[in-house]
């Protein structure tokens, strides 16, 4: 018993010290790096009983830590638990009950709604019951098979005994807890890439698939270079430019392109906010992933989303129309954007997409919602315009 009130209490330390300020992951790996004494089991265990806390978002807010961090591993779990047999065997007993029913035991105390209270701003079409329960659920890992490597990768994944779920003949949905490092050449022979990021893929494809045509790419928000790399998948022919405002994250790009076997790219940071990009420069596809909110992936770092505030809807969206601004005159006539963001919030993605429209007279020719929370995934939205 004196365990699991161990865990209970090194839960309870960690999320009294965690400002939210750096991904929880990378405090965690400060914490017990200068915390010795834990060992691979209790890190686990203490860092699980963190992670449910967190799903619980703005709900449940008056009662002690203790019970919420309890109640929130109740809501997260399925299966036998043994820090609940140990603390709450009742609620043991009841693991396998649905989100719903679970709620119900405490007579409508509390409210699975009050999870994510910002209903009003979401994009349309949101399931927003199934999106409040997608937070209590790990999404999966998924893989992007590169072309020419989907069997090899398959073999090797089913040697190392690897369960994997087959999406379709290029991505694969495995355990968020699969260890691949040492199974597959990541980058080289498959890329981690979330479900609803793969889907962009098609949108992406109807643009640039023309061998025949050497087309100017620009991937103007890369980060680590993810969509770059698909799209170097679908046609290795592009003249491709990729940028980001954060050096670090180009030298991980870079390093990713090496890995890649992508050598033709040109490369550079700007501050796409503030700095007017490529002068004499255009191109004919311009890829815009932008900052955003990234509410679309809270159910994997589900600190973002407790520790939310909604006023920082309107500052993304306008960081988002700037960036829009000065990234479009880079593009040619004739030419293609894509706009794509990981929010769920209609301010970041339908209203830029209407700024866009009719500042720039741009013609939308495809949006869409990826919804992810009813498939262990992220949600993305991506909009698809011309200035024909």
């Amino acid at each position: 018993m004196s365990r699991y009130h161990s865990y209970l209490n090194s839960a309870k330390q960690i999320l009294q010290q965690y400002n939210g300020e750096e991904p929880f992951a990378s405090f965690l790996k400060k914490y017990f790096a200068a915390n010795k004494k834990f060992g691979s089991k209790d890190r686990k265990q203490v860092s699980h009983l963190c992670y449910c806390f967190f799903r619980l978002g703005k709900a449940v807010m008056n009662v002690s830590l203790d019970e919420k961090i309890l109640f929130a591993l109740f809501l997260c779990t399925d299966q036998f638990n043994e820090i609940l047999e140990a603390l709450k065997p009742e609620w043991n007993e009841k693991v396998d009950l649905s989100i719903e029913e679970k709620y119900s035991i405490f007579n409508n105390q509390y409210s699975m709604l009050n999870v994510f209270p910002w209903k009003e701003e979401l994009s349309e079409g949101i399931d927003y019951d199934k999106f409040c329960k997608s937070f209590f659920i790990q999404p999966d890992l998924f893989l992007r098979l590169r072309p020419g490597k989907e069997k090899l990768v398959i073999q090797k994944l089913q040697k190392a005994e690897i369960d994997f779920e087959i999406i379709s003949d290029t991505c694969l949905a495995l355990s968020n807890a699969s260890k691949l490092d040492t199974v597959i050449e990541i980058d080289k022979e498959a890329v981690i890439q979330d479900l609803s990021s793969q889907k962009t893929g098609k949108y992406i494809k109807s643009s640039i698939e023309n061998k025949q045509l050497k087309i100017s790419v620009w991937d103007c928000c890369a980060g680590s270079g993810g969509k770059s790399i698909m799209a170097y998948d679908i046609n290795s022919e592009i003249f491709l430019t990729v940028s980001d405002s954060r050096e670090s994250i180009l030298t991980n790009l870079k390093k990713r392109f090496e890995t890649a076997e992508i050598k033709k790219y040109k490369c550079f940071a700007v501050d796409l906010v503030s700095k007017f990009p490529i002068p004499n420069s255009q191109f004919q596809f311009i890829l815009c992933d932008v900052p955003c909110t990234g509410s679309g992936t809270w159910s994997r770092t589900p600190e973002q989303l407790y520790f939310f505030n909604e006023k920082k809807i309107k500052k993304y969206a306008a960081i988002q129309k700037q960036i829009v601004s000065n990234v479009m005159p880079q593009l040619r006539p004739g030419g293609t954007f894509i706009y794509i963001t990981c929010s769920v919030f209609k301010k970041e993605n339908e209203e830029v997409v209407g700024f866009i429209k009719e500042k720039f007279h741009m013609t939308l020719k495809q949006m869409e919602l990826l919804k992810g929370y009813d498939k262990k995934a992220d949600s993305m939205f991506v909009a698809v315009m011309t200035n024909s």
